[in-house]
């Protein structure tokens, strides 16, 4: 099972430039989450932060109740362990083949022999639909089978942790709809705590169970997908809808003057530009038929549920819409305690 990872009061800066600042949330244990933002904004420094590649100035990260920010080389290199990373480009060696690139951790890090290494690569091969590819070079593939072939070797130390830098990155919507399907499956097989970064808007929508995101040096929000996907934050509203009108500039955040003069251009009729707003909740991906049940989601219903009366009100009936019609008629006849009661058997997209 994926460890709880509880980041408090982080802030990183280069130089006299602060990228971010105060960022505090957890990510549960088993579960997606998503940390989103426009270009620029501290994304993958972050991933960086969170597996002690970069040390911020201040703040801690917890896992499994060790600091890395203040462990031991020791202990951080065994922490490391737990974490599988995909790269934006899939990070693969060029020279050799897919075989080659994604046995490297287990000869790089294991005692593991030959055979045991093969059984373990056509294990992970299998289970990221590259059977059969395993002689080709990372360039006589497409840009998503090498995606697949980086996820192949970030999961090959059975991590309980994966950290995801824009996975949608160089694919098109087709291969980037088959990645998330493919991290929603993993998550039900081996139930990884799994975080991903993107600024991509239908993974936002689909993919995770949490969703938070950076904005001008500050975590803007993280908590349940519904919250994020119901608020009437402008900046979260501008962002999920692709407009080019809202608080999100080109390059930073907008001043005043523009954003008044841009409220008197919607005032006077125009339209925003970008997407239409999407009404209600688009449900989360389903594990592939005949995959387990995903337990992260089980725990999440939980959760949620004990802190619905916390949550805004358009998130509260957002997570009561998506229940099951039997789990939604135990909830309004006992409340939340007679539904978590009841939690290992709930069936929605919650």
């Amino acid at each position: 099972m994926g460890v709880e990872i509880t980041v408090e009061g982080l802030t990183k800066s280069f130089g006299s430039q602060t990228v971010w600042r105060d960022v505090s949330f957890t990510l549960p244990e088993g579960e997606i989450s998503a940390l989103l933002g426009p270009s620029g904004t501290g994304k993958s420094v972050f991933l960086k932060c969170v597996i002690g590649l970069l040390k911020p100035e201040r703040g801690r990260v917890l896992i499994n109740g060790t600091d890395i920010m203040r462990c031991s080389k020791r202990e951080l290199y065994e922490i490391r362990k737990l974490f599988g990373v995909l790269f934006q480009d899939g990070a693969l060696f060029g020279s050799v083949s897919i075989y080659d690139n994604v046995a490297f951790p287990l000869r790089e890090h294991t005692n593991k022999t030959e055979a045991e290494i093969r059984q373990i690569v056509f294990e992970k091969l299998e289970l990221t639909g590259l059977a059969g590819s395993e002689n080709k070079l990372p360039g006589e593939v497409s840009g998503g089978m090498r995606k697949r072939a980086g996820l192949a070797r970030s999961l090959v130390l059975d991590p309980e942790i994966i950290l995801c830098d824009e996975p949608d990155s160089g694919l098109d919507p087709v291969r980037t709809a088959y990645l998330s399907q493919l991290l929603i499956d993993l998550n039900a097989q081996i139930d990884a705590t799994i975080l991903v970064v993107t600024h991509n808007i239908h993974i936002a929508r689909t993919l995770p169970d949490n969703l938070g995101m950076l904005f001008t040096g500050d975590l803007v929000t993280f908590g349940p997908r519904e919250v994020l996907l119901t608020s009437e934050e402008p900046v979260v509203e501008q962002f999920l809808n692709g407009r080019r009108l809202g608080p999100i500039g080109m390059s930073e955040e907008k001043d005043v003057e523009t954003m008044e003069e841009e409220a008197a251009f919607i005032a006077a009729g125009h339209h925003h530009g970008g997407t239409e707003d999407i009404d209600g909740i688009i449900p989360q991906i389903r594990p592939t038929p005949g995959l387990p049940e995903r337990k992260g989601e089980r725990r999440r219903i939980e959760r949620v549920m004990a802190m619905l009366h916390t949550l805004p009100e358009n998130a509260q009936e957002a997570i009561i819409e998506g229940l099951s019609d039997q789990d939604r008629a135990q909830f309004r006849r006992g409340g939340r305690a007679a539904l978590v009661g009841a939690g290992a058997g709930l069936s929605s997209g919650v």
